[in-house]
């Protein structure tokens, strides 16, 4: 029976969306939960996923045209997603986590909650075994992997909410044959983002912006216009911190499975500062100042086409080994767009990385309602003064973007200097 596509809605803000991509064309077969088409709006950019399995017949929606929410886009006849979907054990509770999370905005706006469109999200998602679980898939990979004796657990998924689909279990299959080793995701600190390729056709090349570079140039221009920005710059000795990744990185990815960063020493220490000057972790609405309990972290992740910051949510809470897997966690979503609305929501202060692609320092914009931002420059070796004599040291240079408006000059060369403390004395187990 033929299946509507529905433009849905990321939010109850958001009343439009631009298709940027079909992943079909007309008469090609879809299966239920692949990635169909992608959408791009003012606050998200999504891969959304096909609500049916069946084979595609109509596309009523072109390449970056904007629609309506809840408009349709496409139809697809064949098995409709109540149809195909795996008969739900009689004693089973629904499961709200079933609804796959979005794309992250580009810059963590507030926005409504998640509202999508029951017709474009998959009903149900079911484990290998037929039970709910953390593993989500469609019929056919589990079908694929019970054929070839492919344990789920082994693969990783790249679609929505680490879905694994059809490509990632092929690829995995292909992989083992040639006897091919997975590859792991790169650090948090190497970031590869390739500028965009420009064609002149006469003495200019006009290209429209995206939502994501609109809403990107308007968060920015209105921080500028919202708070008084002012700046300073602190150098910090990072030989300790550097001595204790290089001792321990190995043993910290063989024990926990992710790499040992940077990141999680900077966090750890931003959230000890806070703690002393809580006016950090505020915010300003109209006369009145307020502050926040939880520390929200935000970290700022560079993309092709723009920058996302997903939030550690009550950083304050974890130790060093859970700021490490979260920020691991957070980045890798990010770049493969499986976050959802609420991961870029609520940030109470950010860290942004200018030193990943060598930068000494940056000024960064404040990142709104927040009232600072920290800017990491690149880790390098600088001969400095150590009792009167020349030494060759590891070092970075720290820059904060605080609202004069709340924050004082004294209070934000009190929370750098706090900083600078705690990541010169090192002392805090990481293993």
């Amino acid at each position: 029976m033929p299946t509507n596509v529905i433009m849905p809605q990321m939010g109850e803000s958001i009343a439009e969306g631009t298709i940027t991509k079909w992943m079909k064309k007309v008469g090609e077969r879809v299966e239920r939960d692949e990635p169909l088409f992608e959408i791009s709006t003012d606050k998200v950019d999504a891969e959304i996923p096909s609500p049916a399995a069946g084979i595609l017949t109509k596309i009523l929606a072109t390449e970056n045209e904007t629609v309506a929410v809840n408009s349709v886009v496409a139809v697809i006849d064949g098995e409709s997603a109540v149809d195909s979907a795996p008969a739900p054990a009689a004693t089973a509770a629904p499961r709200p986590e079933a609804v796959p999370p979005v794309v992250l905005p580009a810059t963590p706006t507030p926005a409504g909650q998640i509202a999508p469109s029951p017709a474009a999200l998959p009903i149900s998602e079911q484990s290998e075994g037929g039970e709910a679980g953390e593993i989500r898939t469609s019929p056919l990979v589990r079908r694929i992997a019970r054929e070839h004796n492919v344990d789920l657990n082994q693969v990783r998924g790249t679609g929505l909410g680490g879905r694994v689909s059809k490509k990632d279990i092929l690829d995995f299959i292909e992989q083992q044959s040639a006897g091919g080793a997975a590859v792991p995701a790169p650090p948090v600190e190497v970031q590869k983002v390739a500028p965009p390729q420009v064609t002149f056709a006469g003495e200019t090349h006009v290209v429209p912006m995206t939502p994501m570079r609109r809403q990107i140039a308007e968060h920015m221009v209105a921080s500028k216009r919202t708070s008084a920005h002012v700046y300073t710059v602190i150098e910090v000795e990072m030989t300790r911190v550097v001595a204790t990744r290089e001792r321990y990185k190995n043993e910290f990815e063989q024990r926990n499975g992710i790499k040992l960063t940077f990141t999680p020493f900077f966090v750890r220490a931003c959230v000890e500062g806070i703690k002393e000057l809580p006016i950090i972790n505020s915010s300003v609405d109209g006369t009145n100042v307020v502050y926040k309990r939880d520390v929200n972290m935000g970290i700022a992740v560079a993309l092709e086409n723009g920058l996302i910051v997903p939030v550690i949510k009550r950083a304050d809470e974890k130790n060093f080994l859970g700021v490490a897997r979260a920020v691991q966690d957070l980045a890798d979503r990010a770049r493969s767009k499986r976050l959802s609305v609420d991961e870029v929501q609520g940030g109470t202060f950010t860290i942004t990385n200018p030193g990943s692609f060598g930068g000494l320092f940056g000024l960064p914009i404040i990142n709104q309602p927040q009232v600072a931002i920290l800017g990491v420059g690149a880790i390098e070796k600088r001969p400095v003064v150590r009792d009167d004599a020349i030494a060759i040291r590891h070092m970075v240079y720290l820059s904060i973007s605080y609202d004069h408006r709340v924050v004082d000059g004294a209070v934000a060369e009190q929370f750098m200097g706090k900083i600078k403390k705690i990541l010169e004395n090192w002392d805090e187990p990481v293993l």
